[in-house]
């Protein structure tokens, strides 16, 4: 059995060149957006908006500037799938459509998905949505065609920079704890790591070095699984039954009270 493997992405030394994203699209041959007649966003440099189901890699431009433009910074990111350990998107999939592979990461399968959406409502952080030339819910596979080839995943693989970086788990997670004590000692005192560790979904597969909190980046602080409304919804349910059963029973009663007092009832 294969050591889980992810990807570690250190937004620090991502220039934006997008070459992950162009990768992306040709190795897995996804369509363009509207045919490539895309208009500008208005968003910075950022017109492929989102991560949906012909964008598996999605590279955001956040601007920090003062109004006067005088001082600030930009922050790049590469986002994707985070092949969460504990995925809402896997729990919720009514058909096994989504399965974690061997490789500890969590796919896709197309021809058994019945395009039912429940898994785009589940994910917390916005990566899937329908593939319009298929019809059906689409993600990163973290490449794993390219995988069970010993091949590296193709984001990664055209990174100029090492802003992405693929392999196991334990290695990324290692040489991303040292990057962060290198920022800390050369005076980043922002620089952690969001995915990591367990707090998180039970940690994801896909994980950041990040210097400003999540929010910033368009990440959640603490998603959930969609299993955490069970018991509160069971409740509402209850209540709900009984009241409508009490509410039954005052009818009924008020109907026989409004019933004359020397006739027979049918």
């Amino acid at each position: 059995m294969p050591e889980p493997m992810g990807f570690y992405t250190d937004t620090t030394v991502c220039i934006g060149c997008k070459a992950c994203e162009v990768a992306c699209k040709e190795w897995n041959q996804l369509p363009a957006t509207n045919g490539g007649l895309n208009t500008l966003s208005g968003n910075s440099y950022d017109n492929t908006r989102q991560l949906d189901g012909i964008h598996w890699r999605h590279v955001k431009f956040i601007e920090q500037f003062a109004e006067d433009r005088k001082d600030g910074r930009w922050l790049l990111m590469s986002d994707v799938c985070k092949h969460c350990v504990n995925a809402p998107c896997l729990e919720v999939c009514p058909t096994g459509a989504i399965v974690r592979t061997e490789f500890d990461t969590v796919v896709i399968q197309s021809d058994a998905c019945n395009g039912c959406r429940d898994c785009i409502s589940a994910c917390p952080f916005g990566v899937i949505e329908v593939n319009p030339a298929s019809g059906t819910a689409q993600k990163c596979t973290l490449c794993y065609d390219r995988l069970q080839s010993g091949l590296e995943p193709a984001c990664s693989k055209a990174c100029p920079t090492q802003s992405i970086q693929f392999g196991t788990l334990r290695e990324l997670r290692e040489r991303a704890q040292k990057r962060v004590d290198q920022l800390q000692a050369g005076g980043e005192k922002r620089a952690y790591l969001y995915g990591a560790d367990e707090k998180i979904l039970g940690g994801l597969n896909s994980f950041y070095l990040l210097v400003d909190k999540p929010e910033v980046y368009g990440l959640p602080p603490d998603p959930k699984m969609p299993t955490r409304n069970l018991a509160a919804a069971s409740w509402f349910s209850v209540l709900g039954a009984v009241l409508v059963g009490l509410m039954g029973i005052i009818n009924f009663r008020n109907r026989g009270a409004a019933q004359p007092g020397g006739e027979e009832r049918p």
